[in-house]
């Protein structure tokens, strides 16, 4: 009896074409932004990556020309944007003596990045007040002295590219041994276009791109960068602060503005996409199962550098040109929005109290804008132990101040004014820590080189 069997082997083909040009486009993209990132990484590119529809379709945009832009149509990005290094909108920066009130860009999103991936110490306060509770991190800029080229991460995580490197060229000469040609040609290919794409991206060079000039005579930098829930209090002169409100990273790329080596490895990643298409279906079964090899073991190392976090990559890059020491970033965390209003502006206050340009109650208002008659008079009272010299924050209202308020009113007053006492207090016993910040020397994070 003749049995008809489950699998015909002798005409059986494994359609692997769409997983070559789809399949792992977004890990791709994302691994290939590390290029700028790890130190020897854009000589590890030489495997047969995933996704090379996606990738030339994304990096095709970059080149800048009629050509270019009808072969692949879309937004011309400048590079550090198309590579996730610049692109992102920061929170509203407002100074403490220059008055200057801005939005800000990607540094600033990082240094806000940066301050929430802390540990802080906890200030206590009065249980029947606590609400939400929001963080005072202070970062104190060092004196930038070089912005021409940035640091790069140890080459400790490229190197594991050659695990897949090793896989790729393993199962070319596979495919060699077993006569497969057409298979041992297309891994070749895409080990080849994704090395050479690799090599082009990676000659480009990250700097950081910042006012270096002020005007003689400047206030320091000092000032707030505000978010909804927490705030970061920016420490350093006009020039230094510059950098997080006003810079931002750039890739110094090769070829000028229209980026042509860059358009040539996205036709030919275009064209590994096309070949890899029509004719993987064309090889043999185990052609195409050292094909889908290579693939997944390159789709893994991407993963895995992709889990690295970029952003919190580039925060240790930016606080390395920033000469941030590893101790001058301290963390607090604040038992409601009125206790941090105090404690923000008690550091900035600091040093400056008798500075006319210093306008208290314009700071204290950034965080609680309420124009009632208890915020106002809380403001008032306020401002006015933020302007003292006296060491000793004690806050009085007469009788006359709380004229025409009910005794609702002088309750929640009362205790405002409370929470605003142990702000102060809070401030005084911790100002010994922040006054010795030194930015004098510069923090070598340990994997930055």
């Amino acid at each position: 009896m003749y049995v008809v069997p489950l699998i015909n082997t002798g005409s059986f083909s494994l359609d692997a074409a769409g997983v070559a040009g789809f399949f792992g486009g977004d890990e791709t993209l994302s691994a290939m932004a590390t290029v700028h990132l790890y130190r020897g990484r854009r000589w590890l590119g030489w495997y047969n990556s995933p996704g090379s529809y996606t990738v030339a379709k994304r990096y095709g945009q970059l080149a800048n020309s009629r050509f270019w832009d009808g072969l692949f149509p879309g937004p011309n990005f400048e590079p550090a944007e198309t590579f996730g290094l610049d692109g992102k909108p920061g929170p509203r920066y407002v100074a403490s003596l220059s008055g200057t009130d801005m939005a800000t860009g990607h540094l600033a999103y990082l240094a806000i990045q940066i301050s929430r991936e802390l540990k802080g110490m906890a200030v206590r306060g009065e249980s029947s007040t606590e609400t939400l509770p929001a963080a005072v991190t202070v970062i104190r800029v060092g004196d930038v002295t070089d912005m021409r080229r940035v640091g790069k991460m140890s080459i400790h995580h490229a190197l594991l590219a050659t695990i897949p490197i090793t896989i790729s060229i393993a199962a070319c000469f596979s495919c060699a041994i077993v006569n497969d040609w057409l298979a041992f040609s297309l891994i070749l290919l895409g080990i080849i276009s994704s090395g050479i794409t690799c090599l082009v991206i990676g000659t480009a060079r990250l700097r950081l791109q910042a006012p270096t000039n002020v005007t003689p005579g400047v206030p320091p930098g000092d000032g707030l960068l505000l978010t909804p829930r927490d705030v970061v209090v920016l420490k350093g002169s006009e020039k230094d602060v510059n950098v997080i409100t006003k810079g931002h990273f750039e890739l110094d790329m090769h070829g000028g503005k229209e980026y042509r080596s860059v358009g040539l490895c996205s036709l030919l990643l275009l064209a590994q996409f096309l070949l890899q298409l029509l004719l993987i279906p064309q090889a043999t079964l185990f052609g195409q199962v050292m094909f889908l090899s290579s693939l997944a073991a390159s789709w893994a190392y991407n993963s895995f550098l992709s889990s690295l976090e970029s952003e919190k990559i580039q925060g240790d890059l930016l606080c390395k040109v920033l000469r941030v020491e590893e101790g001058s970033i301290q963390k607090y965390y604040i038992h409601n929005r009125r206790s941090q209003a105090v404690f923000a502006c008690s550091i900035l206050s600091d040093g400056i109290e008798t500075d006319e340009d210093f306008d208290a109650e314009r700071m204290l208002s950034l965080f609680v804008p309420n124009k009632t008659r208890v915020w106002n008079l809380w403001r008032k009272k306020v401002a006015a132990q933020l302007k003292s010299t006296c060491p000793d924050k004690k806050i009085h209202v007469t009788a006359e101040e709380k004229e025409g308020l009910c005794e609702e009113q002088c309750k929640l007053l009362d205790t405002f004014l409370d929470d605003a006492q142990r702000a102060f207090k809070a401030y005084r016993e911790r100002a010994g820590g922040l006054r010795s910040i030194n930015s004098s020397q510069s923090w070598e994070a340990k994997d930055v080189v």
